[in-house]
This record gives C-alpha cells, structure tokens and sequence, in this order.
C-alpha cells in the first residue's frame, strides 16, 4: 500500500554470498561507511581469480560466479547463520550443501557441489574467497542499493508484464515516493530510522536483470526497454552510510 506521508521501506535484502539467493531481513543496523552487515560478504571465484585476503581489492564480477553469466545460480537457495557463517544451500527445497564459510572444511563442502552443479558454466575450480571487512559488490564504494516500487511500476508497463525487484539486488525496497523521484535524490541526504543515507550515483543495469530469480530463465531484456524507453539503462540507486542507525521495514524516508 502506497503511504500518503512519503516514501517508505517495503523491503530489506541482503546477500551473503555475491550470485547467490537474497535473505529478506525486518530490521539492519547501519554503519557509517559499511555496507549492510554480511552483504557480499563471500564470493566465488571462477577459476583463478586473483583476489588476495591478505590485500583485498575491489575485482570486476567477471572474475566470480556471478547472475550476468552464470542465470543457473537462481535454482538454488540458501540460508545463511551469522553466529556460525554457515551457508544452506537447497535445490527445490531439499538441501544441497551445507558448510562453515569460515572454516576450510566447510568452504570445501560447497565448493565441491558447486563445481559438480556449475561445471558448465566454470573456467576452473570454484573457490570461496572472503576478507574481513570487505564487500564484493559491483561497487567499489561500500554503499547500500535502493530501488523504488512506483519506478517498478512505470517498467512493468514498459514490459508489459510483471517484474521482480529481486532482479534487481535490492537492499532497499521504497515505496510511496513518484515514479523515478529517486533519481533526483543524487547528491542529496536521506534520514530513514534514526540513520542518514547519502544518494551518490544512479545504478546502471546489466544483462543480470533479464534472468527471472525464480526459474532461472533469461526472459526479459529489461536494459534495452530501459534504453528504448527512457534513453538510458539505470534503475535504483547508490547511496552511502553517512550515520549509524538502524532501519526497518515500515520506517519513512525524508530527502
């Protein structure tokens, strides 16, 4: 239901492991200058990848399993555990895998599945990379994603179907703002539950978007009817944490 008293958090999403499954969250603590706790915290590396723990750098996702190429990855869901960095993998409900991340036993569990359920789409051995503190998100800018459910609506039309937000790797879904007014927040400051967010860049999109998250199937091309449509390919937007607080499903966001 849109909200009369401005835009609102419908959604909260992060994702543990970059490629894979989102887990929907009611409530994020918010650093300043982090990212979402645990978001692309872990990432699969594609063969050889070049990441090194001991320097991390921010890598194009060409580099890791990644939705772009690699749409198979959506056929599996998984469950994360922040006490233990346990990562469930499960494939039409039944589980797959299940490994400690921060163990090397258990990094090697899921790698062994992945290698026998990815061998197509593999150059190498698949290998679980992860350093403290790092992000491997698309940006090299630790930053949050948000996207806008009037905007959605104005695409589906474009479409003329139904399209998932998930497609799009959210971490937060508004609604209640006008189509496309997120983009107007560029440069601008946001407070929503008693943290602040600073909107720094329009999101561009890739061929990720057109891969349904349900089936797996590449059944839209959600960048070219951006393109044809309105002239270019962006959908939500970058903002960073500019104040701690904590955000929830429910809060209402002032530009």
């Amino acid at each position: 239901m849109v909200q009369s008293d401005g835009p609102t958090i419908r959604g909260l999403y992060r994702y543990p492991v970059k490629g894979l499954s989102p887990e929907q969250l009611e409530l994020i603590e918010l650093r300043a200058g982090e990212t979402v706790p645990f978001d692309r915290a872990y990432a699969i590396e594609n063969g050889t990848g070049g990441f090194d723990p001991d320097n991390p750098r921010h890598l194009p996702k060409i580099h890791f399993l990644m939705l772009m190429r690699d749409e198979r990855l959506t056929t599996l869901q998984t469950k994360f555990d922040d006490a233990s960095e346990t990562l469930t993998i499960l494939r039409n409900g039944k589980r797959v895998a299940r490994g400690q991340l921060t163990t090397t036993l258990g990094r090697q569990v899921i790698e062994q599945f992945l290698a026998a359920y990815m061998q197509a789409e593999l150059r190498g051995a698949p290998k679980i990379v992860f350093s403290e503190g790092h992000s491997f998100s698309d940006m090299a800018a630790k930053c949050v994603h948000i996207i806008n459910l009037a905007s959605l609506r104005e695409l589906e039309r474009a479409v003329g179907n139904v399209v998932n937000p998930l497609r799009f790797r959210p971490n937060i879904v508004i609604d209640g703002a006008a189509a496309w007014e997120e983009f107007r927040w560029i440069d601008s400051q946001v407070s929503v539950g008693n943290s602040k967010l600073t909107v720094f860049k329009r999101t561009a999109r890739c061929a990720a978007t057109n891969v349904d998250p349900g089936s797996g199937q590449r059944d839209m091309a959600i960048p070219a009817v951006l393109q044809r449509t309105w002239g270019h390919t962006d959908f939500g937007i970058y903002a960073r944490v500019s104040e701690d607080g904590a955000i929830a499903i429910g809060n209402t966001i002032t530009v």
